[in-house]
């Protein structure tokens, strides 16, 4: 194997190894560095080797092994080359066995089932997870380790050395004076940024049932990201959930929030909810200069008058407010319920969030806000 060659595989399997730490798995530098080593030795054209290699030095308990096996069909399906996962019993998976001097026509064959297997990966990004069954719901629970979370930012009073913009005459004058006041290369500057902090309420009321789990999955997404998140839920009560979100392990940290949550699947009191938010949280700032992010479909149960109010304080303090509907990019969908309307005129985007790629087009809109 030549040196560019073998660069190439260990960059995509030290990116293997990112991938696990997104899901959840807790693989240090030590267990990346050792599984690197043996796929050398047992050799990446040897599918069951690497997957067994893998197995044994990146999984730290029992827990680790159900997320290693989503994440190693994930990572490793699309990629020319390298091991390919085949159709396997849910216990133990299986892979392909098709020895590298194939004839040509079985090789035409298994690259239109690995194309195949793409499609149908790029038909579940798009597909809407309220109407997935359980098996393609665990699979799209994968999915979610693919999005990158990017944190909007905001300029800072403070300056930062740049190759260009204003010219930074005290550190000019001093490069000049350590010269002995000889002419020195003119020093530029500019304002530095930082992130801003992140506000997601999600709607778990019962008209969000078949939504709120994959938004609390994606809320815990951002929450791994950079920056400052806070996320809260809204239905009858208003729940703080960035506490039981910090948890690396998606599973664990949903089973927390779910333990948290007292009005799971109840009724909708956004106009209530989001009044005690800005009451109690907003008047400490929290809001303030934040990007909020609200999951709803805008069925409101109370007075729409008193939303439309909240929401218009929301607006005033906060620097960007984004509200995610699921039906939003539905076909024939029309935004007449009582509620969305009492809110369209105090949001700056009014955006879907139904299906993974919508969820990251969701992630671009926060990230450019």
């Amino acid at each position: 194997m030549s040196t560019t060659v073998r660069h190439e595989v260990d960059e995509v399997l030290v990116g293997f190894t990112r991938a696990l730490c997104a899901a959840g798995v807790p693989v240090t530098q030590d267990r990346a560095q050792t599984f690197v080593e043996a796929v050398s030795i047992v050799g990446v054209d040897d599918q069951r080797a690497t997957y067994t290699a893998g197995r044994a030095t990146l999984c730290g308990s029992p827990d680790d092994l159900a997320r290693y096996d989503q994440v190693f069909t994930a990572w490793f399906n699309a990629r020319d080359g390298l091991p390919r996962a085949r159709p396997a019993a849910p216990s133990v998976p299986s892979f392909s066995d098709l020895p590298a001097d194939e004839s040509s026509g079985s090789g035409e064959a298994a690259e239109e089932a690995v194309h195949a297997r793409a499609s149908a990966a790029e038909v579940l990004r798009h597909r809407d997870v309220a109407t997935l069954s359980a098996a393609e719901k665990h699979r799209l629970d994968a999915m979610f380790a693919t999005l990158r979370p990017r944190a909007p930012v905001r300029r800072t009073a403070r300056h930062r050395g740049w190759h260009r913009g204003q010219v930074d005459a005290s550190r000019t004058l001093r490069a000049s004076l350590r010269r002995l006041g000889e002419p020195a290369v003119i020093e530029w500057r500019r304002r530095a940024v930082r992130p801003r902090r992140i506000v997601l309420l999600v709607d778990v009321s019962g008209s969000m049932n078949g939504y709120a789990d994959a938004l609390l999955r994606l809320a815990h997404r951002i929450s791994q990201g950079p920056g400052v998140v806070e996320t809260f839920t809204v239905g009858t009560r208003l729940t703080h959930l960035t506490r039981a979100l910090h948890n690396r392990d998606a599973e664990r940290a949903l089973v927390a929030a779910g333990e948290a949550v007292p009005d799971w699947s109840g009724g909708t009191r956004l106009g209530e909810t989001l009044q005690v938010f800005l009451d109690r949280w907003g008047r400490r700032g929290m809001a303030r200069g934040a990007v909020v992010v609200v999951f709803s479909d805008g069925w409101e149960r109370g007075d729409a008058a008193l939303l439309g109010a909240q929401m218009a304080r929301l607006r005033r303090v906060a620097h960007h407010v984004v509200w995610v509907n699921p039906h939003r990019g539905k076909e024939g969908y029309e935004p007449v319920q009582q509620g969305v309307l009492a809110v369209l005129p105090h949001v700056d985007d009014f955006v879907a969030g139904h299906s993974l790629a919508t969820f990251a087009e969701v992630l671009e809109v926060v990230a450019r806000a």
